[in-house]
């Protein structure tokens, strides 16, 4: 797939719909996952389609070195890649996104990517960089800051890029972070501004008061891509493409209306531009971020390897429903554009796309970073009020036996996947005792340990884990039932 291969494609694969020749980019856009092809580049690519928005095309930057191939690919496509949404009754949608007009691979040329964040026609710095992004590891701070002209991490280039913005006059820009995390916005202001400080003072104080950091809440479930997957897309679609996307047919985006130097106009093409996104984010990382982590561990240790076999298994699925409603559903409320009672029937139906697949492994992924974000304010807030929270108790029994034994119900080992979160994690597993993990207020929050009716239960669900295994466990824990009907 290239240029030239757009006056070629099949009859059912649409391509873009606008003079390609003719867009700049407005947006610069770090870490170019599946995630931000499926998502913020959609968006994009319909707002490309409107003649006054062709300013806002994307400038893709990736940071890692492991993203070398990935980079040559994308590059030797022209920027284009293609994108297939699938139904669960098997119906298919694809089309060639072309929203990405420049790309950057950060590790080749480090001051040429400074230099680009600091033109003026960059209005928008996005970020997807996972939960774990938003605290650099310590080396790679102390690299930044040692050499802020050829940094590592992402604040690391956004703070170089603002500063010389700064020095020169040029207004900054703003930073949207497009990750799962609460009030991500707020925490990509942070991290930018504790990073700002270890340079200047002064900078940092720029920073705070002129550069704004919108929250979002973002959703769409897009499975990683396998190499298997990639062949059967290609055959599908009949193309060539080494770097396509897959993803479900659902999407959203609740962004706060926060660019003083301009933004797209998302709000004619599906975005929901708020006042006040906390509300719709809480709602859906306490759902469905939190659905995706109560399957996760226990679904892997019975020996599910994709989500919606997983789903289509009763036992789990009536757990996730009670976890749904029992659990995380009683702390949120619909709001405008956004039935709660819909939403959690979705849930369960976006789950159990066969045509999606998840995989299981990718939710287990970081369950260090992704428990405190998705899961903890659940626990608190069931402990804090005296509510059952048994379900809670059995997912952490479940993470702790992965961590500390790391082998599923049929005995198979497994390797753990943490790279974000072992400063936490290897205490659970020096330790050897599952109490550490109740201990541990960075993973579980301060009311776990305190809370005898759920150290109890938690215990209860260690010791039957060990010796029945997960599905025994649910069963025989009194895990399946509620106290008001489920969707």
């Amino acid at each position: 797939m290239n240029r030239d291969s757009l006056r070629r494609l099949p009859p059912e694969v649409m391509g873009p719909d606008y003079p390609r020749d003719a867009v700049t980019a407005g947006i610069a856009h770090i870490g170019v996952g599946a995630f931000h092809r499926a998502h913020l580049a959609v968006y994009v690519e319909r707002c490309l389609s409107d003649a006054d928005q062709r300013d806002w095309g994307v400038l893709g930057i990736s940071l890692l070195a492991r993203d070398a191939g990935f980079a040559k690919d994308l590059k030797a496509q022209d920027r284009l890649y293609s994108l297939t949404e699938l139904a669960a009754d098997g119906g298919r949608v694809t089309r060639v996104i072309g929203a990405i007009v420049e790309y950057v691979y950060a590790p080749d040329d480090p001051a040429r990517l400074i230099e680009r964040l600091s033109d003026p026609a960059i209005r928008i710095v996005s970020l997807t960089i996972t939960e774990g992004g938003y605290v650099p590891d310590p080396e790679s701070v102390a690299h930044d800051l040692a050499h802020p002209a050829a940094p590592k991490t992402a604040f690391g280039f956004i703070v170089a890029a603002l500063a010389l913005r700064r020095a020169t006059g040029v207004p900054p820009f703003a930073v949207m972070s497009c990750d799962n995390l609460r009030h991500n916005g707020e925490q990509a202001r942070r991290a930018c501004v504790a990073h700002a400080t270890a340079r200047s003072p002064e900078l940092a104080s720029w920073i705070a008061d002129n550069v704004d950091f919108p929250n979002a809440m973002v959703d769409r479930i897009t499975p990683a891509m396998s190499a298997d997957r990639r062949t059967r897309l290609n055959t599908l679609n009949g193309l060539d493409d080494l770097v396509p996307v897959a993803c479900e047919e659902f999407i959203q985006w609740v962004l706060e209306d926060r660019f003083r130097h301009g933004r797209p106009k998302w709000e004619r093409h599906g975005v929901q531009m708020v006042a006040d996104v906390a509300p719709y984010e809480e709602a859906k990382i306490r759902l469905l971020n939190g659905a995706h982590q109560m399957i996760s561990y226990p679904a892997w240790l019975a020996g599910h390897r994709q989500v919606d076999a997983a789903l289509a298994d009763p036992l789990f699925r009536r757990y996730l429903k009670c976890f749904l409603e029992e659990d995380a559903g009683v702390w949120v409320n619909s709001l405008p554009g956004m039935d709660l009672s819909d939403y959690k029937r979705q849930v369960l139906e976006r789950f159990s796309n066969p045509a999606i697949s998840d995989e299981i492994e990718r939710l287990c992924l970081d369950g260090g970073s992704k428990i405190p974000a998705f899961l903890k304010p659940t626990l608190n807030d069931c402990l804090r009020t005296g509510q059952d929270a048994r379900r809670l108790a059995f997912l952490l029994a479940c993470f702790d036996r992965c961590v500390r034994i790391g082998r599923d119900d049929e005995n198979n080992r497994f390797p753990l996947r943490e790279p974000n979160a072992m400063q936490w994690i290897q205490p659970m597993i020096d330790g050897g005792s599952p109490m550490t993990l109740l201990n541990t207020v960075e993973l579980v929050g301060d009311e776990a340990a305190a809370d005898a009716r759920f150290v109890s239960q938690y215990l209860a669900c260690v010791a039957q884990l060990g010796d029945r295994g997960v599905r025994e466990t649910l069963r025989e824990l009194d895990l399946l039932t509620v106290s008001r009907q489920a969707d």
